[in-house]
């Protein structure tokens, strides 16, 4: 049962990480609540998940995700710095948009990759099995994205982007033109989160529309876990940290199933965790203020 159970964490926690650190990027390096990435996350599975099922190449489907998931990002980015709508409205109504473009991209509510060929099949086709292949090639691919992040924030346009998020009016008066770091930031986790999206749906079979609610909330969960649990003293062991989030939260609702609870308390259990790793560092405090 443990072996079932590490190997179906690590798959999903694997899988869904890429979405994390583009949550990460948004919510703590710019500082800015996206929920576009409710609508990011299906998208890529559905750009995904069309193009496979009508025979392209599975890599290639996975690319187009990964720029639509960019487009969805910049959108929001244009929504708040030229019409000035407000961060959240912004990402609310990319999402809302977002949820017909879906449906426009898959042509219905659900598209099934059963029996296609997925960059996970061509991966296993070197001795994998299947599960084991979602896990190695998962690895693989965050590794390559964490290794890009971090030098991208060590760039002078990721010092901006962080300046941004830290002090946004230092930076203006420093000659920075945020709205463009803001734009460049918001597509970037978009379309990692798309990407996430094109990965998820090639490993579970399918894409469905239904499948972004809630994103931004396990999201937030994994990296405010991430965080508490293996610390934040730099960049790099940030980006460590939120994978490591992802993984533990996955960990977590495998183990609600275990202990009976239905996949629809889920949402329920999500919400609680957010709320336990929201208050864990005023818990701690106090802990350390009695003792």
């Amino acid at each position: 049962m443990w072996q079932t159970l590490t190997i179906s964490t690590l798959e999903q926690g694997l899988v869904y990480a890429p979405m994390v650190l583009g949550v990460y990027l948004t919510f703590r390096v710019l500082n800015y609540a996206d929920l576009s990435v409710d609508g990011s996350l299906p998208l890529g599975a559905a750009i995904a998940a069309h193009l496979i099922a009508s025979g392209a190449d599975p890599w290639y489907a996975s690319l187009l995700a990964f720029i639509g998931g960019a487009v969805a990002g910049m959108t929001t980015g244009l929504l708040h710095t030229r019409l000035r709508i407000a961060p959240l409205l912004s990402g609310i109504l990319t999402m809302t948009a977002l949820y017909s473009v879906n449906l426009r991209v898959m042509g219905k509510a659900n598209v099934p990759l059963i029996r296609a060929t997925t960059v996970f099949t061509q991966f296993g086709e070197l001795g994998l099995p299947t599960q084991i292949a979602v896990i190695v090639l998962s690895a693989i691919t965050l590794a390559i994205f964490v290794g890009c992040i971090y030098w991208f924030l060590q760039t002078e346009i990721g010092l901006a982007v962080r300046a941004t998020g830290d002090n946004e009016r230092m930076i203006i008066a420093q000659g920075v033109n945020t709205e463009t770091t803001k734009i460049i930031a918001l597509s970037i986790s978009n379309a990692l989160v798309a990407f996430s999206g094109a990965y998820v749906a090639q490993s579970q079979g399918f894409a469905d529309v239904g499948m972004g609610i809630g994103t931004i909330v396990a999201g937030l969960a994994s990296v405010i876990m991430g965080e508490a649990l293996f610390g934040k003293s730099s960049i790099f062991r940030s980006l460590m940290a939120v994978i490591g989030g992802s993984i533990v939260y996955r960990l977590i609702l495998g183990l609600v199933l275990w202990f009976g609870l239905t996949p629809t308390d889920l949402k329920l259990m999500t919400a609680i965790i957010v709320v336990l790793a929201l208050a864990w560092p005023s818990f701690r405090h106090r802990g350390h203020g009695q003792s």
